[in-house]
Formats: structure tokens, sequence, C-alpha cells
């Protein structure tokens, strides 16, 4: 379903099309203009990050124990994704404290991020998004300024011996030659000067007007400043900068999408995005930040979540989609999606010019579940043949024709089709390419077989003949890839 809006922001026209698609694709949004960084730092890790193409993030938290939703359960919103569940879900107040206090009995002795690591690796991801903190306020960082943390002496895996799991999983990633990604939520449910005990939570925002009580909202902005700046500083070499919430926002950046986030009271809740980037970037030189929605000059690249652009957008862009049907593994009934939808997803991104950042998250016991292991080892297998058509690529017109997808070189020298199988691709004894795609003098060859590729025309149109090869690959192959150059 598609639904046009138009909005009129501080002067400004606003024409959005919104479509209600989970993983699939969806029309670019026409709402503010992509700022470059100025920065020549920040614009060459951009330039690195558009080359790497396939990331993960993992959510994760105590949560897990319950096999709930990450978070959102606590918000008090009509909507699908905060449903309650559970003897506690009949008293929010209730709920809310025994939500509150899993952390207490929360003891995944299987954390194993050296495996997560290693599977990525050879799953050919580039880099990883760890949640440091979602909307909840737990932190899965060894953060001084709040109590409600993992490594707190209330915590029951404080005993282990790497009770701070984001430096475990950043270590671990790290040593892989992975890039360091982390996520960090600006609303906090749990701080007192964002949700403040005195009035209940009346929906995903402050629970109060900031500009009514400036002190509290001050003081929020400095714990939220101190918290980031512990992550900058603690934690070694951090590539990304991932800021979710985007409710939380200055005035003059609100667009079509955001502006019912903010609520029926409209309150702003600026907290200073300008001190936080200028201390990141002193801690962390270069480091790219991405302030989710908020678009200018602090969201180095935007992020559509369980969606891809129809059109090959004019800024860098990632899709984050999950590999489940949530964000982490929430039991036995949690469903994995195949090998050839991930590798297909990939492909689609890439020949549109953007990143995957594919959601993967351990279960209750804090390893991934042998059906992901499973899963990005099939990827890997497909990665090592065709990575070249991946990695350090850029969109080449026509992008996409039927079930063919294009990229080429980021030199303009190699140029490749991406062929999406089906069944139907074992029972052909010829793929017929693209009008115009290939001219004379162009040699082409097979990726998967390495066969020097026989191109025939025949009434005007040309074909790639398939070999036994071909045929024999296109049983085990999610997509056949073809290479060509002058």
């Amino acid at each position: 379903m598609k639904t046009k809006m138009i909005l009129f922001i501080s002067g400004c026209f606003f024409l959005v099309f919104v479509q209600n698609i989970t993983g699939q694709e969806m029309e670019n949004q026409s709402i503010a203009e992509y700022i470059w960084p100025s920065d020549t730092v920040v614009a060459q890790k951009l330039r690195q990050w558009k080359d790497w193409k396939f990331g993960l993030i993992i959510h994760w938290g105590p949560y897990s124990e319950w096999g709930v939703v990450e978070s959102w359960s606590l918000c008090p919103e009509d909507e699908p994704w905060c449903e309650r569940k559970g003897p506690f879900s009949d008293d929010y107040n209730a709920y809310k404290l025994a939500y509150e206090n899993i952390y207490s009995s929360f003891y995944p002795d299987q954390f194993n991020p050296e495996g997560w690591a290693a599977a990525a690796k050879n799953a050919g991801i580039r880099y990883v998004v760890f949640t440091t903190k979602h909307h909840d306020g737990f932190c899965m960082f060894d953060s001084k300024q709040t109590e409600y943390r993992i490594t707190s002496a209330e915590s029951r895996f404080s005993s282990h011996p790497k009770s701070d799991v984001t430096k475990a999983v950043f270590d671990a990633f790290r040593s892989e030659g992975l890039a360091i990604g982390a996520y960090f939520s600006k609303p906090d449910w749990h701080h007192k000067d964002y949700w403040w005990p005195r009035f209940p939570p009346k929906d995903r925002n402050v629970n109060y007007d900031p500009e009514k009580y400036p002190e509290k909202w001050e003081r929020f902005k400095q714990f939220t400043f101190s918290q980031i700046r512990e992550l900058m500083e603690n934690y070694g070499k951090v590539d990304i900068l991932w800021l979710d919430g985007g409710w939380v926002r200055p005035a003059n950046s609100l667009t079509a999408e955001t502006l019912p986030w903010i609520g029926k009271y409209g309150w702003i809740q600026d907290i200073n995005m300008q001190s936080i980037a200028a201390m990141a970037r002193k801690n962390q030189p270069g480091i790219l930040i991405v302030d989710r929605t908020v678009h200018g000059e602090f969201e180095n690249y935007r992020t559509p979540e369980q969606q891809i652009p129809v059109d090959v957008p004019a800024y860098p862009w990632e899709s984050c989609i999950t590999l489940g049907d949530s964000w982490y593994s929430t039991g036995p009934d949690e469903n994995y999606k195949s090998v050839e939808w991930v590798i297909h997803t990939l492909v689609k991104i890439v020949a549109r010019g953007g990143n995957l950042l594919l959601g993967i998250g351990p279960d209750k016991t804090g390893d991934f579940v042998p059906e992901v292991y499973k899963r990005l080892k099939q990827v890997g297998e497909w990665m090592q043949i065709n990575g070249k058509a991946i990695y350090e690529t850029k969109p080449m017109f026509p992008y996409n024709i039927d079930s063919w997808y294009f990229t080429q070189s980021n030199d303009g020298k190699k140029w490749y089709a991406i062929h999406l199988n089906n069944q139907q691709i074992t029972e052909l004894n010829e793929l017929t390419l693209p009008e115009g795609l290939v001219k004379k003098g162009i040699s082409a060859f097979c990726m998967a077989t390495k066969e020097k590729v026989k191109i025939e025309e025949k009434s005007g149109r040309q074909y790639i003949k398939m070999t036994k090869g071909m045929h024999s690959s296109s049983h085990s192959s999610q997509a056949l890839v073809f290479e060509f150059s002058q």
C-alpha cells in the first residue's frame, strides 16, 4: 500500500511516497538534500564503507531471556510491536518492574563473540554494528553513568569474565579484521530525566515538556553525551556511531515520516548533536556518524529499514533487514530466510549502490542458533567465488532488467552481470542477455566455473550458451555471475 502525503515544515514542501513493505522495495523519499561530509578524513572513511557492501547488525540484551521484542513492550503505544505478553501483561507497572529486573537473572553462559566474528568473516561480512544500548536504557557496556548495566553488581552476568559484552564483541570482531560500529539509542526509557517518575510515560517520547523543565532535559543531554564519550574513549577503534531513536531530534529536522513520532504533544528533544559529533571525532577521527532519519550533516549515510529503494539514490545508504522474524533469536519458533534470499537481497542492494546490514542476534544462551551459522556458511561459499562482483563496485546502468543485475568495478574496467537463479534456470540451454548489453570485442567468463562465455546472436538478441558446468553450478548457486572486460 502506498500513501502520498504533503507536509509543510519551516517554509518547505515535501512530497513523500510511503510503502508498507518488509524487506522489499520502496520508492525513494524526496525529503531532504543529503549533505556530503566536508571533513576529508570522514569522506575517506565513507568511501571505504561504501566498498564494504555487507555488514552485520546484532541486537541483544536481557530481554532475550523472555524472548520478547527488544524494548518496545515497555512503550505505552497501541501498536503490534509494543504488545506485552506473559504473566505481567495486564498490569503495565508490574510488567515494567519485572522487565527492568530481568538482568538480575540473565546469564548467557554460552556467550560466544569469537564464534560470531569467525562466522561473519567467513560469510564475507566486512563490518559489525552492535547494540550497546537500546531504548530500554540497559547498557551492554560498562557505563559509569548508571547502575542499569550488564556489569553492575545487580547483574548476574557481572561475574562472568566477559561481562563487558560490548568490549568482548568489539575485540572479537576487530581481531577478525572487521570494522566496528556502536549502535546507541538516544532515548532512554529507564532514565529518570527521560521518563520522569512523576508522570506516567505517554508514548515513546520524553514524558515531560523539555521547555518547561529545562534543567531536567539538560541533565539528560549530559548523561547521553557522557555515555557516548565512554564508548568513544574506552572501547578501542570505532568506525561507526549508529544512533537510533529518530524522534529525539531538533525541530527543523522533522519530516513527513518522523512528524508523527513525536506524538500529540510535539515536544522537541534536541540533544545537541554538534557537541556529540565533535567529541566523537576528537576521540575517533574520521568516524562515520549515522543519526538515523535526522537528515543533515550528522547522517553520513541513510538507513532504510526492512526496505530496498526502487531507484538508485543519490546518497550513501544501507538497508538494515533481518535474517529471521526478529532482530535476534526469540526462540525455537523463529523463522529464518533462505540463503537464496540473502544473496538475492545483497545483489539487489549492491546493484543500486547500497550496503546490506543483515540483522542477526543470538538467543538467550548467548550464541547464534545452528540455523544462523548454517546460513552464514552458505552465504560465504557464494561470496568466496563471486565477491568481486560485490565488493569495491558501483552501480552500472541499467542496474536491473528482469533477473539480471549489474555492477562494475570502481575503475570501470570490469563489469558484472549477475543472474538471480530460480528453479527454471536448470532447464535452460541459454540465458537471454538484455538488448545491447555486450559490444564487440568484449570478453567474458562465468565466475562459478571459470569458463569463457560463448555469446550467440539470434534475431538481434544476445544469448549466453549454458554449458554443462554452468548447469551444474546453477543447481548449487543462488546466482550466476559473469565478468566482462575489454
